[in-house]
C-alpha cells in the first residue's frame, strides 16, 4: 500500500502544530526542534512540516512505499516518462533512512517516492543537497537532477 506524503515548509513550528494538529484530530507522530510529521490513515497521508524551507509554502510532494519492490516498479514508471530522476539508496533525511527516487514535474514541482528503512537521530546528511537549495527537505534542484541522469547516489 502507497501513501501519499506532503512536506510544507513553515515559519512557526508550534503554531503549525496546533493548527494541524486540531486540523488532523491528532498530535504529530515525530516531534522534533524543527520538523513534525503526521502519518494519517484517513486520509492515508505522511504531512510533514518544518522550519528549514527557504520560505514558508509547499516544499515538495510524494509517495512512500512499503515495499523496495514499489519503489523500483515507481522508479521505472518515472524513467519511462522520460524525467531526469536522481535515486538515492540509505540517505538520511527528515530524521529517517530512507531509498528514494526524486524527479520534477513539468511545471517543477519535486516529486519524491520513497521506502523508509529506520529512523535517524539527525535531520539529514546531505549536505551538499541542502546548501544548493535551502529547501525544507533534502530535495535536489531541478538543475542538480538534470545533471545526474539515472546516476545512483548515496549519502
Amino acid at each position: 500500500m502507497k501513501r501519499f506524503h506532503v512536506h510544507m515548509a513553515v515559519a512557526d513550528l508550534e503554531q503549525s502544530i496546533q493548527f494541524y494538529s486540531t486540523f488532523f484530530d491528532s498530535p504529530p507522530a515525530v516531534k522534533k526542534d524543527d520538523y513534525a510529521k503526521w502519518m494519517l490513515d484517513d486520509p492515508r497521508i505522511n504531512f510533514a512540516i518544518s522550519t528549514r524551507g527557504r520560505e514558508p509554502g509547499l516544499d515538495h510532494l510524494g509517495i512512500q512505499v512499503e515495499d523496495p519492490a514499489d519503489l523500483q516498479e515507481i522508479s521505472q514508471r518515472l524513467k519511462a516518462a522520460q524525467q531526469p530522476i536522481l535515486e538515492q539508496e540509505q540517505t538520511t533525511c527528515c530524521y529517517a533512512q530512507a531509498d528514494k527516487t526524486w524527479v520534477h514535474d513539468p511545471q517543477g514541482i519535486a516529486w519524491e517516492s520513497f521506502y523508509t528503512t529506520g529512523a535517524a537521530t539527525t535531520y539529514g546528511e546531505d549536505v551538499d543537497l541542502q546548501r544548493q537549495n535551502k529547501s525544507a527537505c533534502c530535495a535536489p534542484e531541478m538543475e542538480s537532477v538534470s545533471v545526474q541522469i539515472g546516476k545512483k547516489c548515496s549519502s
